[in-house]
């Protein structure tokens, strides 16, 4: 009979199989091992399922755990992120906003559940112009380090200005899968930008109205001085005469140089290509230092490379300018011994040459340490140079910004006590024009047969003037402001009007317009130079504007004024 306390799945076979009593006595070894069999594996099995219990315990715990860490880490991320004054979001390819933190209802002034699930186009609503183009096609394009700045109106109307910046985001593949960015509140940086270019517009305008009011008296301080030195005067008075030239002359440079900073700094300085001659350059600048060399018991020793023959192309006022500073600086600081001014050929090319401009001195020279910041604005070499050479620290730094506009650089070679040396390496085109330009001498005192119109205010530009016509035998007529110049003009005829622009009552723009409608052809179309202290390239387009024909810097130089009426008395006759 068979054991009941066998094996389950055992008693089940034998049963099955039809085993008798008989069988079950005979295989009773064989049925004990199938037994002991069945019983282990029913213990692994148990054994299996309690440490399956076990690790699916410990498994829950980590999970929850891990879970537990996970909020808490997405927690202290929020905290982080949301405290953060910029906007972090993250859309998808479409542009869907997946992701926004709470600075975004700040900015935008729209809650961020209203934000997220929708498309970034709908924000870019509040914004106008060109931005809303320019940041469509970066999320399009997937732009790689995207950075604008755009305005936005929010839904209450305030206006704020926005910095974003964007770039692609990707998957664990690689693949794109939206974009990731940043919006910043930029207004009050913004605000400060606009006040500071403001401020900035407000000080140019005070350079140049400056600058007017005090080239105005110092044109007739200049002129007086020229024409003392045109008339007899007593020997011992000479020197008196060059004094007030040279000074008033000076004060004119150091207007110019402060006037000259402002436009190097503001990036508003163009070059001006002419033909020029170099052999006639190059006198010019001995013959206006000739004079200091001498005062000073200085050798002045002035070489030109005689391989130079052609004429040259190129703004040869602002490359005097940056010659004139170089000498001026020579002379300023040698006392003994002397200064060499020389212009090498290094290099002659079919359509230009390379030239070398060098000034060398025996001065106070410039120390090693101090020669990187002599190149920079209001710096001399030492704190007492100023105090005992005069200057005002600009002139290397003017030349250093001519210069670069030229493709040149300023160099210096010195030690301290041994004098110095200051070259520049610069490349001039070749003009096809070939006749040299005849250096003419005109005098100051040739009689010219013209007859001119004088708009002037200024009591001494007036007196001037009046002096310089009378040497010149110039049949002239001068009024206090446009209305009392057009109320001339109507009575009589002449050949030329030099109009001041800064005027009472009505300005030189306002008389120039009134004169270019009249219907008298003649009177309409009379030549009208315009007369002025501000610099050429602030009031240059708006001459042009109001169909004047030139323009005459103040302080007058007497032979421009001298040709400039000479011009127009050859081209009266020539109509005549």
């Amino acid at each position: 009979m068979l054991n009941p306390h066998k094996h389950r799945l055992l008693r089940r076979q034998i049963k099955k199989a039809g085993f008798t009593n008989e069988d079950l006595v005979k295989f009773q070894n064989f049925f004990n091992d199938v037994d002991d069999a069945y019983q282990s594996f029913d213990n692994d099995v148990k054994h299996i399922e309690t440490i399956l219990e076990k690790s699916s315990n410990e498994l829950y715990k980590s999970n929850k755990l891990l879970r537990s860490q996970i909020l808490n880490v997405e927690f202290r991320l929020n905290a982080i992120v949301n405290n953060i004054e910029g906007v972090i979001f993250k859309t998808d390819t479409h542009g869907t906003f997946e992701y926004l933190n709470e600075a975004s209802e700040e900015l935008f002034g729209i809650p961020v559940d209203e934000l997220l699930n929708k498309n970034f186009t709908e924000l870019l609503e509040g914004i106008k112009g060109k931005q809303r183009l320019k940041i469509l096609e970066a999320f399009i394009r997937n732009e790689s380090d995207f950075n604008t700045v755009f305005k936005f109106i929010k839904p209450s109307g305030d206006k704020i200005w926005v910095e974003l910046r964007l770039q692609p985001s990707h998957d664990i593949t690689g693949a794109v899968d939206g974009a990731i960015g940043t919006m910043m509140d930029i207004t009050k940086l913004k605000d400060t930008e606009i006040e500071l270019k403001q401020a900035n517009k407000i000080k140019d305008e005070f350079l140049s109205t400056m600058s007017h009011e005090i080239k105005t008296p110092l044109n007739a301080v200049i002129g007086m001085s020229d024409i003392l030195l045109m008339e007899k005067f007593l020997p011992e008075q000479a020197e008196n005469l060059q004094v007030l030239k040279y000074s008033s002359e000076h004060l004119l440079a150091l207007i110019n140089d402060l006037l000259s900073l402002n436009k190097y700094k503001s990036k508003q300085v163009s070059l001006k290509i002419e033909d020029f001659n170099l052999s006639e350059f190059v006198q010019n600048m001995q013959l206006h230092f000739k004079q200091v060399a001498l005062n000073k018991h200085l050798f002045f020793d002035v070489i030109l490379d005689t391989a130079i023959t052609e004429i040259l192309k190129g703004d040869s006022l602002k490359l005097s300018q940056v010659i004139k500073n170089l000498l001026s600086n020579a002379f300023k600081f040698t006392d003994s011994g002397g200064v060499t001014f020389q212009t090498e050929l290094l290099e002659r090319k079919e359509h230009s040459s390379l030239l070398r401009f060098s000034v060398k001195d025996t001065g106070i020279g410039v120390s090693y340490n101090k020669q990187k910041n002599i190149f920079k604005s209001f710096v001399q070499a030492n704190e007492n140079t100023s105090q005992l050479y005069g200057g005002s620290g600009l002139g290397l730094y003017i030349s250093k910004e001519l210069l670069q506009i030229q493709n040149s650089q300023l160099q210096i070679e010195s030690k301290k006590g041994e004098g110095a040396k200051f070259w520049f390496d610069i490349e001039l085109k070749h003009s096809k024009s070939e006749l040299l330009h005849e250096q003419k001498t005109i005098s100051k005192t040739a009689p010219i047969d013209i007859k001119v119109l004088v708009a002037e205010d200024n009591n001494l530009n007036a007196l001037l003037l009046k002096k310089l016509f009378n040497k010149w035998n110039v049949d002239f007529v001068i009024a206090k402001n446009g209305e009392a110049l057009l109320d001339v003009f109507t009575t009589d005829d002449f050949n030329l009007i030099l109009m001041d622009l800064q005027m009472p009552i009505l300005d030189g723009y306002q008389t120039a317009r009134v004169i270019r409608k009249m219907d008298d052809e003649l009177k309409s179309n009379i030549p009208i130079i315009a007369l002025t202290a501000f610099a050429e390239a602030e009031v240059g387009e708006k001459i042009a504007r109001y169909k004047m024909n030139g323009y005459l810097s103040k302080p007058l130089k007497v032979n421009e004024l001298h040709n400039l009426l000479e011009f127009y008395s050859h081209k009266k006759q020539q109509v005549v």
